[in-house]
């Protein structure tokens, strides 16, 4: 028998591409999405944490302005009709008894129903959210009888004829019976989440608006604890996103999605460069009340619930009636959808396709946003900057893609600006293919010296031609002599190499001297080739040094790595070359990223020796030699450091365990290694590139990493409780390395 009208509900949920104080753009692109749902039928739609202002004020949080920019939008928002025949879930700042909150604004018919402040507050990695603002707690003596009043901005009065509304924990009860609650973010995340107590108090939706960034694997997590809640208590979860870069080193990876008892019935992308993505679903609620009600022991805890006073975890839910029927509108008659059911295939992108999709988006962002007219990219053939290269590449793919889909679409207008193609007579352009779009916005250079190799200009140039790239070979080395020339003009001392006669320090300022030469041409080339191209603007330049390099501190300041933004400053080395390895299979024609993928990793700033340079680098010096350790066991170095929290010592007790094939003296050696070039280069940490956040161990000074630049670099406590620790093992000195 086909489920009767009055239990089907058609539910909207968003990935909006919001940007930090933009508040004409934000109300723009939430109109849309308002617009979008009410064309699918929906009755309730839910939108992103903080979308009016943008989820990444930060300490504009601070300032009185930005509330009240909030204010005006929402009300242009009533104004124009987002909330007439459809209840709206906006995210918002508000100053309530002179105290910040981040909250829910729940509307409906240019009515204010009610202002749901966060309870929990996001406080660990990127997040500062306790800097801002103060998680909620429901006053004593608040009841479903007297709950408490925000008094609203005057114009609210004036244009709407509403004087205040309700603040506090409560969720909205409709006149059918459908009750609706709201989540932020951190609350889904927490060990006593706010939506176990709505769910036990017989709230059927719940909403969580989000701003979650983007970090390899991490979207696997966020799914399994939506999917765990709806399948514990039942429900229909709906999750929205921020989507994009909103102007700081995190992106937000959208993937809105909606979840009926356990199972995921609709997800918006992942990735995308579209600004809005609408999703909606239509349910049937008597299959939450049935799933509920088939679990006794959901029955014995909701009992018990409502005749407390409070929830669980001490805060108090109550109600707030809203004379609107959101099962019973023409809408889902006349468009007569179809009942989710089942669940869907869930699309969860790889850690390689993570690696390419996110940064190109990203990138995306900040070309179109900053008036920038294209990049520019020191490409010197190895693994780093050609995976920068790559994540340009498929950049313009995406972006190809979706003009052409849409050649009147914001993307297409997007590509019109930045291409320089947006005069009346190319109107209706858009790029013919990724190449094309490339050759307008990348442009590349292999920037050798004497010691560079053939091999790696040979593998820089083959791939600039595969992307499209506008691609150029330059020698600097009439530059570096001519540095040095100066130099001993004015010292009366001309610096070797050391496989030359020259000491460590002469041997360093020398391969130093190249690599900020390179950031020096890099910065006259980002200016000047649009002019020589007959084109205006600038272009912005391009960094390439990874997460692993910045931990290490294996780059020199103020070189190539001080670039204006860096998309892999945050990953891996080992997922960089899976990228390199995976990108031939999906992107046809760049096969030379294998090939780069499987060479060794060369800075290429000393002489080659001809004895012992290798086929594969081209070059004798090799960056694991150079570094003293590998990249892999960098790899763990960060993990342990920032993701388990590990001092010298700790680090040490856990390698000597998982490194069991070396001897415990061998492993304090390598810690020690790791910690003092660690300490002795987190100088350089003060100046980096800002990068796009994907690794949970990034060393980036400026967001993630709250520690000191300034250490004792010889950790004398620490190492000294090493040694004594590898004394104990018995003869740990003489233990067989390759057992």
């Amino acid at each position: 028998m086909a489920p009767s009208s009055s239990s089907l509900i058609t539910v909207a949920t968003c990935n909006l591409n919001q940007w930090a104080l933009d508040f004409d753009g934000n109300v723009h692109r939430i109109l849309e999405s308002c617009r979008l749902a009410k064309e699918q039928g929906a009755s309730y739609r839910l939108g992103p944490e903080l979308e009016i202002c943008g989820y990444g004020c930060e300490d504009h949080f601070l300032e009185h302005d930005t509330f009240d920019h909030c204010w005006e939008s929402l009300c242009q928002l009533l104004g124009e009709g987002a909330s007439d025949g459809l209840l709206c879930d906006f995210g918002m700042p508000i100053l309530h008894a002179g105290v910040r909150y981040n909250c829910r604004v729940l509307c409906h018919d240019r009515k204010i129903l009610l202002i749901r402040p966060k309870s929990a507050l996001a406080d660990n990695g990127n997040y500062r959210e306790g800097r801002y603002f103060t998680a909620y707690s429901s006053p004593a003596n608040s009841t479903a009888n007297c709950p408490e009043k925000h008094l609203l901005p005057s114009t609210f009065f004036v244009k709407f004829g509403q004087r205040d509304a309700p603040f506090g924990l409560y969720h909205v009860e409709c006149a059918d019976g459908t009750a609706i609650g709201c989540e932020s973010c951190e609350e889904l995340w927490t060990p006593q989440a706010s939506h176990i107590d709505l769910a036990l108090r017989g709230v059927e939706i719940i909403g969580n608006g989000s701003g979650s960034h983007h970090e390899l694997r991490k979207l696997s997590t966020r799914i399994e604890l939506m999917m765990s809640a709806t399948r514990k208590c039942g429900g229909v979860y709906l999750y929205s996103n921020q989507r994009g870069c909103d102007g700081g080193r995190t992106y937000y990876d959208g993937c809105a999605m909606i979840v009926v008892n356990g199972k995921i019935v609709a997800q918006a992308p992942q990735f995308d460069v579209h600004d809005v993505n609408v999703i909606t679903a239509t349910i049937d609620l008597d299959d939450v009340r049935s799933y509920r009600a088939s679990h006794p022991s959901f029955g014995i805890q909701a009992a018990r619930t409502i005749a407390e006073s409070g929830g669980s975890n001490g805060l108090m839910y109550d109600t707030i009636t809203l004379v609107f029927d959101p099962t019973n509108s023409a809408s889902i008659n006349k468009n007569r959808p179809k009942i989710m059911e089942g669940g869907m295939a869930l699309k969860i992108a790889s850690p390689e396709e993570e690696c390419c999709l996110g940064p190109a988006c990203w990138l995306w962002d900040y070309l179109r946003r900053s008036g920038a007219a294209g990049f520019f990219l020191p490409l010197s053939g190895g693994a780093d900057s050609s995976s920068v290269a790559a994540i340009v590449a498929v950049m313009c793919t995406l972006v190809t893609k979706a003009a052409r889909e849409y050649p009147e679409g914001d993307v297409a207008k997007d590509c019109r600006r930045i291409c320089r193609k947006d005069d009346p007579g190319n109107s209706s352009w858009v790029p013919s293919t990724p190449e094309e779009m490339a050759n307008f916005v990348l442009h590349t250079a292999f920037m050798g010296t004497e010691n560079s190799s053939a091999v790696t200009h040979s593998r820089a140039k083959r791939l600039g031609d595969a992307i499209g790239s506008y691609h150029l070979s330059i020698k600097i080395d009439l530059m570096v002599k001519a540095v040095l020339q100066v130099f001993q003009i004015a010292t009366g001392h001309m610096p070797r190499f050391a496989s030359r006669g020259g000491t460590m320090s002469e041997d360093l300022a020398l391969q130093n001297i190249q690599a900020r030469l390179r950031m020096v041409t890099s910065y006259l080339m980002a200016q000047l080739l649009p002019w020589v191209r007959g084109r205006s603007g600038f272009l912005l330049v391009l960094g390439s040094a990874n997460v692993d390099e910045g931990l290490r501190g294996y780059m020199t300041k103020y070189d190539c790595s001080s670039a204006d933004l860096n998309p892999i400053g945050g990953i891996s080395k080992g997922d960089l070359k899976r990228m390199l390895i995976y990108l031939p299979r999906e992107y046809p024609g760049l096969d030379v990223l294998a090939e780069i993928a499987n060479a060794p990793p060369t800075a290429e700033l000393r002489p080659i020796d001809a004895a012992t340079a290798t086929a594969e680098a081209g070059h004798s010096q090799t960056d694991e030699e150079d570094m003293g350790m590998t990249y892999e066991e960098l790899g763990y170095f960060g993990r342990l450091r920032k993701m388990s929290r590990c001092g010298p010592v700790s680090m040490f007790r856990k390698l000597v365990v998982t490194w069991s094939h070396l001897a415990p003296s061998d492993v304090a050696a390598k810690v020690k290694r790791f910690f003092y070039y660690y300490s002795v280069n987190r100088h350089k940490m003060t100046t980096i590139t800002p990068a796009y956040h994907a690794e949970a161990y990034s060393p980036d000074d400026n967001r993630f990493d709250l520690r000191q630049f300034l250490y004792n670099t010889r950790w004398t406590r620490q190492f000294a409780v090493m040694d004594q620790i590898v004394a104990q093992y018995p003869d740990s000195d003489n233990k067989d390395k390759n057992d």
